[in-house]
């Protein structure tokens, strides 16, 4: 087994396991026992495999972007989770996900969402299913991620606003988790991100392998080899790089780049910028690293992009920064839109501000020329079209 990939307990070096509430434990513990057997058998595999083809979209195209290789000196593809189906790689999750609550007999899903990515793609695969569905979200992100609560709406979900606290990512997981404790039969949470008690970060990290996968095989086509020099992912909770790094771990020849928020900067007051700014403590269920004060209270995030101002990192992140596999920078703000209206302009493409900070990261490095880097282009920019009008001035 992969020295980085969850052990028999559900931890990742020292972070992981799972600190739950007595009342929350039996849920817990079922999706403990039963995860594993249900993923691997080869029924729920066909059915998974077919979905992301004829729903979702899948594969999702690596693309040479030859205008932003020319400028920065390397071969730089995008994965491109954009194009799949709501837009974003949330989707890969949560078809898992929905096909894992349907055999545990479940008939209710909630969710928990920031930037609405995920909240639209649990509504998304709730509608597909029939499934009652039930989003808590921030009550600051619904006002900025206006056409997500719309696109949930309409496909029937009832969006609940979180008003405690920061009013976003992380009060709408407090309030998903109150509501799994009062509903523990009938219920299954949808996590969206590499985050919670295990087992959600390994059944999430797996759901979304399928982006290295896919990569690893369109490389050979595309260059003759499955080596990448460097492997380029934002991270909030982090879905997106959980999933593009997982074939990439073990190959350590490759460098695994994952991209934080720095809002207005680390030090700013103002960031979300964890492995920065955080140390080890235990947030919504597993130990992991987090942004907190000396008595462990913890510290609001902040960042432009709704779906990275969460204050920890998923627990295999947080090993992949303590043990060095990984790199761990951030972007802040301004250097997120400049990357995103950059790759607009030489691409083409609207980036989600979340990727934009993945991508505003080749501005700081220096490459050989030969070099092969892939980008995470996790989502599409529409939902923050106003953000970005704001932002330059259109």
């Amino acid at each position: 087994m992969s020295q980085y990939q969850v052990d028999s307990r559900g931890y990742y070096g020292p972070f992981g396991g799972a600190y739950v509430p007595e009342m929350l434990y039996p849920n817990v513990e079922e999706l403990q026992n039963e995860y594993q057997n249900i993923i691997q058998d080869p029924s729920f595999r066909e059915d998974f495999i077919k979905l992301l083809k004829d729903y979702v979209g899948r594969p999702s195209p690596l693309y040479l972007a030859n205008r932003l290789s020319e400028k920065y000196g390397a071969r730089i593809f995008l994965k491109r989770e954009d194009l799949n189906h709501t837009g974003a790689h949330k989707i890969n999750n949560t078809i898992g996900q929905i096909l894992l609550a349907e055999r545990l007999g479940k008939k209710r899903i909630i969710a928990e969402t920031g930037a609405g990515q995920h909240g639209v793609a649990t509504a998304t695969v709730c509608a597909l299913k029939g499934l009652e569905c039930v989003v808590y979200m921030g009550e600051i992100d619904i006002e900025r991620q206006a056409p997500n609560v719309a696109r949930m709406k309409m496909m029937g979900a009832t969006v609940v606003p979180a008003t405690s606290g920061s009013k976003t990512l992380k009060d709408a997981t407090n309030e998903a988790l109150r509501d799994w404790i009062n509903n523990p039969v009938d219920t299954h949470y949808i996590i969206g991100s590499v985050v919670g008690p295990h087992p959600y970060p390994d059944m999430v990290a797996r759901f979304q392998s399928i982006i290295s996968e896919e990569t690893r095989k369109q490389l050979v086509e595309q260059t003759g080899s499955s080596h990448a020099d460097h492997v380029i992912a934002c991270v909030g909770g982090g879905s997106n790089a959980a999933g593009m790094f997982y074939h990439f771990l073990d190959d350590e020849a490759v460098n695994l780049i994952a991209v934080e928020a720095a809002g207005h900067g680390v030090n700013s007051g103002e960031s979300a910028a964890t492995t920065a700014l955080g140390r080890e403590g235990v947030l919504h269920g597993s130990r992991s690293i987090l942004m907190q004060t000396e008595d462990g209270q913890v510290i609001e995030p902040y960042s432009i992009s709704a779906g990275l101002d969460y204050p920890g990192i998923g627990p295999q992140h947080a090993w992949l920064f303590k043990s060095g596999r990984g790199t761990f920078v951030s972007a802040t703000d301004d250097e997120a839109m400049q990357a995103g209206l950059l790759l607009t302009k030489l691409e083409g493409i609207i980036p989600a501000i979340e990727s934009a900070h993945a991508l505003a990261h080749l501005e700081k490095m220096t490459f050989k020329g030969d070099e092969t880097v892939v980008v995470c282009l996790s989502g599409r920019g529409d939902k923050d079209l106003d953000n970005y009008m704001k932002y330059f001035g259109f």
